[in-house]
């Protein structure tokens, strides 16, 4: 135990957190030259086409340092705001955290709020400069705003380079000296911490943990604290680059389980595993609850697959403990679930793993954020979706969440991000230069503002140099209304949404026209209406497809071109009462994207 470390990689996005860890496993000969390639614990599509990290891996190492074998158990994290809960968990499993600042754009906003979340549980923070080999380096300028972060002494940063593989030792001397080994007792009860969990098709459900103490053995009857089942411990093992069955894992290691658990509700991330006939009286604290930001329905295209979703969803779920979902119904779109999502990102890649890991077509609706209705008996109501918003006259004002958004950027865009966030309802807070030419802003606005397309346009707006992070701060009355869209007079409840009432027009009459682009022409005339309550506030139409009825009349008295188009707009009118239009999927993506 006393050779064991347990330490996770934090950094800010793009700042080389993969392959640093590429680099650490090379080095230590975890992996062979043979297996090597770029983002290896990446193991999803996904993350290596878009370069991201969305989960937390992890993996363990061998190292020897002064004669003596050290086993490091490395988790490597995401750096994106999205996918923080992620990060949170992975820390909560650690003793110490290697800070990676790219030595080119220093310390960003994901920097800042990663390390209190990694000083919050008392890791052990080793400071490195990644990226010391790019002509654009600033190594001597970056040290100082790291010692200013941390309060540590300049020697202490370590200078690296996860591409060019420098300094790589340095780094695992570090991680051999500076962390502390984990404390726990093997002799007593069995007390891991689930911190992580898998879908496997063929084996059911695998579980990562962290030993605390005690010991787990193969074969073992286990206990999950949380859901009070007990199981076999039919194949434990620890994380190589592939799992590697072992008979024991003793206190302080990191693990997983397989126990042919087959329902994935069984499985919550945070639970304690303990024996069930000397079960430890000390549980761990699990996580705090994930607090979603998004909310959206997901719909299956056939209605007949409204099950496979489900369990689909119940899969991932056990891999991404921060999805949140329940079932809804609506009139358009039929059974489906509204979820709870960290972001617009977050969205994105669910809706692209349904497709690619399950084979789920899906519909996903206008995403919007949690308001509370506060009813004139002085009660709250929770609206997660526009359709669950009660009568006006039984409320007397509308709450919405709001944030505290730190952004950091060069000074020079400072005037365009303050132009952006005014836009979008912020009031600015606090404004702070961290260097000459870096400033730091402050802003709270309402989090509807920024779920939707905030992020883009602050990178085009700072020429992607801006970062943003946020965080909670509660609920505040604003004036807020339901806008909803009426096709031929038929609401369609999948693409309504409560917006502010200063905007409703505004964003009434983008839809509108963003809606008769993308509807096709029908035998009939369709009307496309944007209505708060009763009141329209917006039209656009599109115009039927005509025969022309006048072709075989050539001269002759008008009235009998009047009798004939008149008898043609009888017929429409005819058809619009029986005729129903088929809204495109695109029409419901292109509410995203509206600009």
């Amino acid at each position: 135990m006393e050779r064991i470390r347990n330490f996770c990689i934090i950094a800010h996005i793009d700042h080389g957190k993969s392959t640093l860890a590429d680099r650490l496993l090379q080095f230590t000969g975890t992996v062979g030259d043979r297996d090597m390639q770029n983002q290896l614990l990446d193991n999803m599509d996904l993350e290596r086409e878009r370069g991201i990290t969305i989960k937390s891996h992890a993996i363990q190492m061998k190292y020897m340092h002064k004669g003596e074998e050290y086993t490091l158990n490395l988790i490597d994290t995401p750096g994106h705001v999205d996918f923080s809960y992620e990060v949170s968990r992975s820390i909560a499993a650690c003793e110490g955290a290697l800070l990676i600042v790219d030595a080119s754009q220093g310390v960003e906003a994901q920097t800042i709020s990663n390390l209190y979340l990694a000083l919050n549980h008392d890791l052990e923070i080793i400071p490195v400069l990644n990226k010391i080999d790019l002509p654009g380096a600033m190594p001597e300028e970056m040290t100082d705003q790291v010692v200013e972060l941390i309060g540590c002494d300049p020697e202490d940063v370590i200078r690296a380079s996860g591409k060019e593989g420098l300094g790589i030792e340095d780094i695992l001397t570090a991680i051999c000296e500076k962390i502390p080994a984990p404390k726990g007792d093997p002799t007593a009860p069995l007390r891991a911490m689930i911190f992580d969990s898998v879908f496997n098709s063929f084996r059911g459900i695998e579980v990562i943990f962290r030993v605390f103490d005690g010991a787990i053995k193969k074969g073992d009857k286990i206990k999950f604290v949380n859901t009070d089942r007990v199981y076999n411990a039919d194949e434990i093992g620890i994380l190589k680059l592939k799992q590697q069955p072992e008979k024991e894992i003793s206190a302080g290691n990191v693990g997983y389980l397989i126990s042919g658990i087959k329902v994935a509700k069984e499985v919550k991330v945070g639970d304690t595993i303990t024996h069930p006939d000397r079960p430890t009286t000390n549980i761990i604290k699990g996580f705090e609850d994930v607090k979603p930001m998004v909310f959206a329905g997901i719909y299956p295209v056939e209605t007949s697959e409204f099950e496979e979703l489900r369990a689909s969803m119940e899969k991932l779920q056990l891999n991404d403990a921060s999805l949140v979902w329940e079932p809804e119904t609506s009139a358009a779109l039929g059974f489906g679930f509204r979820c709870g999502f960290l972001g617009m990102l977050h969205l994105e890649i669910i809706q692209e793993r349904l497709e690619r890991e399950f084979d789920m077509t899906v519909i996903t609706t206008v995403p919007s954020v949690q308001f509370h209705a506060v009813r004139t008996d002085g009660s709250i109501l929770k609206i997660n979706a526009p359709s669950e918003m009660p009568d006006p006259s039984s409320i007397s004002h509308l709450e919405e969440p709001f944030i505290r958004a730190q952004i950091i950027s060069k000074s020079e865009y400072v005037g365009g991000i303050i132009g952006l966030c005014m836009d979008k309802r912020g009031i600015i807070k606090n404004q702070v230069y961290l260097t000459s030419d870096r400033v730091e802003l402050t802003f709270e606005m309402p989090l509807a503002e920024i779920v939707f397309d905030f992020f883009d346009k602050l990178k085009t707006i700072s020429r992607g140099y801006a970062s943003l992070d946020y965080e909670l701060i509660g609920f505040r009355q604003s004036t807020m209304v339901k806008l909803d869209i009426q096709l031929n007079g038929e609401k369609v409840d999948a693409l309504s949404a409560i917006v502010h009432r200063d905007k409703a027009y505004e964003w009434g009459k983008r839809l509108c026209e963003k809606l008769q682009e993308l509807i096709p022409r029908q035998m009939f005339e369709i009307a496309i209406q944007a209505s708060i309550g009763t009141k329209i506030i917006a039209r656009e139409t599109v115009k039927a497809l005509r025969k022309n009825v006048l072709a075989k009349c050539y001269g002759g008295d008008i009235s009998r071109k009047r009798k004939l188009l008149e008898k043609q707009k009888k017929g429409k009118k005819r058809m619009r009462q029986v005729g129903n239009v088929e809204i495109p999927q695109e029409a419901f993506m292109a509410v995203l994207k509206l600009d």
